[in-house]
């Protein structure tokens, strides 16, 4: 919400400086986003005439203009703008101006003839953009007044920040009454007496949908001048106010949005048929609005009909065969109040959004609908003449918001705000506030004002007390009470150590949004029925994640863009799946590589990470925990380069390297490795458990068998370990060999069995006892023959 600081003074003028006034707003809940001046610093510019022009001897584009600046006095100016007349009023920069951006004018001669200053366009004064031509000014302005003065050019422009539920400060008149509140100040709003009705022009106005329109005005105006000038003083605020003007008739619907904060549409009367109603859309109805866009409009849009057509989208945006243009001569002015549900999200639905729709969304005064015709009609007739005919109403009184009283007690203020108030100071709060209330032993009971639709509960009228005496003011006690440490269970260890483990790694933690497009699910996790979001913040974003991959890789596009070309991340995060009809929200721990397997250095070639880098990696991160891996088909990954996780026989998720379409199809110059665990095993820890240390040397074995070459090192390290004694402290593979030697078909691995007694010296025959009980096993289980 913008507007001008003079033109909320007009409302309520207290004794603060600006800077004290934006501090007052943004700590009473009205958050000022910008503040900033009309115009920037220049000075010694005034009002000035062209009392006369001539051509100028030397060149064809400029005029030597006679200019007065004061009573009496005539200065000679050249100047080369092209809408300079005789009689025509203009800002005028005097020898010694300064203008923004250091300009400094000076008397001068140009092509041979004398200039005593310059006459300005809006550009140069930093006031506007147009540099096409003298900036006109009102022809009564007077001669030698100030330029700033006379345009108001100290003003300040405040941008508010508003909250969705303070609706009512979408309007001068809010804005105001927030102030007088804050302030301690009166409080003035503009008179609006109701104007004589001086024709019989009325049309009649139904309600076919009561609950989504409770209450609807409207009044014919007969007779009006649509191409008369908007006046300056209403341009300017509206201008200072984010609006453009268009035309008298639409300045006026747009000055009265801003000031009381009621929408309003005119319609040329000449273009409606019969009785105007407030209905639903029905099936196949169509209606070009005002923004040029065609909209097909659905049973659950409110819309403003006559006996012929569909006039407008209730709320949001009038209709352009039933709009105003400067040939008409009689007018339709509505003003009406609209359901919040009705209205809420229509707009959105068909991809714009208008002033009217933002206000009617979070809601609007409904007891204010009589008194905004009212004032539209004043100044209609004051900028526009015409007749106005009398207002016709229809109304619902069951379908209006109801203002149902809320109990406020002074006890409970206290305990909320740890602070106690007088039953004057709660008085003088809440009609500060304008919150009408009665008395019931000390308590209030508080009825909302129609313009008020945040306040429903006793909490929010403890806040708005907690709003006028100002937050700053509230106690600020160091907190009491009873503390303690809560245990920690050593089986689970912090994430954080997770987290820290990762980026010793050289990993880097990002965090992305948890709603994804929907081609990534499809893509990386096969995912045809995702989660969807019933409101999406965009509509890429339009679904839930059920793998973290997504936004890893979209991460690596984005670092890659960026020249980065050795990328490492990691995310911990929650996904969203469904399971036995319930929503199942799993928290997972994913990470990525990319580039080099190392930083460059010069000690030695650098080679690119590989599927193996990545599984040391989360061997580490999961130590002493023994991880097994076995061959997977992921929709993610290549179909030779992925594996399964498991932890003490449990899946735990999977690892690999990008599938190569995807790679291709997410522009990425070479695959990265991946994986993607339950947070749960990287999180899950051994207890502590005593071990005793033997004071004997280990000794080892070394056992290599064939095996058939389908036959996984996971499954081979499985059986050992089964028919491994307790004396059998490591098993390691030393040695893969196919050649010479072995049969098709087959491979060799070469196992290193180290083992230790902690009571004695382990002899040739002990060992040899061992690696026989293996081997049998390695015969029995998976047909392995000894190596010769």
């Amino acid at each position: 919400m913008q507007f001008s600081e003079s033109w909320l003074r007009t409302f309520v003028n207290p004794a603060l400086s600006s800077e004290a006034l934006s501090d007052h707003l943004t700590m009473a809940g009205l958050e000022v986003e910008a503040m900033e001046r009309v115009a920037p610093a220049f000075s010694h510019v005034v009002v000035a005439e062209i009392v006369s022009l001539a051509k100028h001897p030397d060149a064809d584009r400029l005029n030597v203009c006679q200019v007065r600046v004061d009573d009496g006095v005539l200065r000679q100016i050249v100047c080369g703008a092209p809408n300079a007349t005789a009689g025509m009023k203009v800002p005028c920069a005097l020898p010694g101006a300064e203008l923004p951006g250091g300009f400094r004018i000076e008397a001068t001669r140009l092509r041979g003839v004398e200039s005593g200053g310059m006459l300005c366009s809006a550009k140069e004064l930093g006031i506007a953009e147009d540099a096409s031509g003298l900036l006109p000014l009102s022809a009564d302005a007077p001669v030698g007044e100030n330029i700033r003065r006379y345009l108001d050019l100290d003003d300040r422009l405040f941008t508010l920040k508003l909250t969705p539920n303070r609706a009512d400060c979408l309007s001068l008149s809010g804005i105001a009454r927030e102030v007088a509140a804050l302030a301690e100040t009166p409080v003035t709003f503009p008179a609006c007496v109701p104007v004589p009705v001086s024709s019989a022009a009325r049309r009649a106005v139904r309600l076919e949908a009561p609950a989504a329109c409770p209450r609807y005005c409207g009044r014919i105006v007969e007779g009006v001048d649509a191409q008369a000038p908007t006046p300056e003083w209403l341009r300017r605020r509206l201008e200072r106010s984010g609006i453009r003007s268009i035309s008298a008739l639409v300045d006026v619907s747009n000055y009265v949005l801003l000031e009381l904060g009621q929408p309003l549409h005119v319609f040329d009367n000449a273009c409606l048929s019969g009785a105007v109603r407030a209905r639903m859309a029905r099936a196949g109805e169509k209606l070009e609005l005002l923004n040029e866009q065609t909209v097909a409009l659905t049973e659950d849009v409110l819309v403003i009909a006559d006996d012929a057509n569909v006039l407008a989208m209730a709320g949001v945006m009038g209709g352009a065969a039933s709009g105003v243009t400067l040939a008409t001569r009689d007018i339709f002015i509505e003003s009406a109040f609209f359901s919040p549900r009705a209205i809420a999200g229509r707009a959105r639905r068909y991809n714009f959004s208008s002033d009217a729709s933002h206000r009617y969304e979070r809601g609007v005064d409904f007891a204010n609908t009589r008194q905004a015709l009212e004032r539209a009609t004043q100044l209609v007739l004051e900028i526009c003449g015409g007749k106005a005919g009398e207002i016709t109403e229809a109304s619902s009184a069951a379908d209006l918001p109801l203002r149902s009283p809320v109990r406020l007690r002074p006890r409970r203020i206290a305990r909320v705000l740890g602070m106690s108030f007088r039953e004057a100071e709660i008085t003088s709060f809440l009609n500060r506030l304008q919150l009408p209330f009665t008395r019931e032993s000390t308590d209030f009971w508080v009825t909302p004002p129609s313009f008020r639709f945040d306040l429903e509960i006793e909490e929010d009228l403890i806040e708005e007390i907690a709003r006028v005496h100002g937050y700053e003011n509230l106690p600020a006690p160091e907190p009491t009470g009873k503390l303690a440490m809560l245990a920690s269970s050593e089986d689970v260890r912090p994430e954080a150590i997770v987290r820290r483990q990762l980026a010793d790694r050289g990993f880097q933690e990002v965090i992305n949004f948890a709603f994804v497009e929907e081609t990534w699910e499809a893509d990386f996790a096969a995912n045809s029925a995702p989660i969807r979001l019933a409101n999406p913040i965009a509509s890429p974003l339009a679904v839930m994640r059920s793998t973290l991959i997504g936004g890893l890789v979209a991460n690596l596009a984005t670092n890659l863009n960026r020249k980065q070309g050795r990328v490492r991340l990691f995310e911990l995060g929650r996904c969203f799946t469904r399971a036995s009809g319930h929503y199942v929200q799993p928290w997972r721990l994913a990470a990525l590589a990319y580039g080099t397997a190392a930083p460059e250095t010069w000690s030695g070639a650098s080679r690119k990470v590989d599927f193996f880098d990545l599984k040391g990696d989360l061997e580490t991160l999961l130590a002493p925990a023994v991880l097994s891996f076995a061959p997977l088909q992921h929709p993610a990954l290549h179909p030779g380069r992925a594996a399964s996780v498991s932890r003490e026989g449990r899946e735990i998720g999977w690892i690999g390297e990008l599938h190569p379409k995807w790679t291709q199809k997410y522009d990425l110059p070479a695959a990265p490795v991946l994986f993607e665990i339950d947070l749960e095993a990287a999180t899950a820890a051994r207890l502590p458990a005593y071990a005793e240390v033997s004071r004997f040397q280990p000794a080892s074995r070394d056992l290599a068998v064939v095996v058939d070459q389908k036959t996984t090192l996971e499954a081979v390290l499985a059986v050992m370990r089964a028919a491994a004694p307790t004396l059998v402290s490591d098993l390691q593979l030393f040695d893969l060999y196919q050649g010479a030697g072995i049969p098709a078909g087959k491979k060799s691995l070469a196992f290193r069995i180290v083992m230790q007694d902690t009571a004695r010296t382990l002899l040739d025959v002990d060992m040899d006892e061992v690696v026989a009980q293996i081997l049998s096993h390695l015969t029995e289980k998976l047909g392995a023959q000894r190596r010769a």
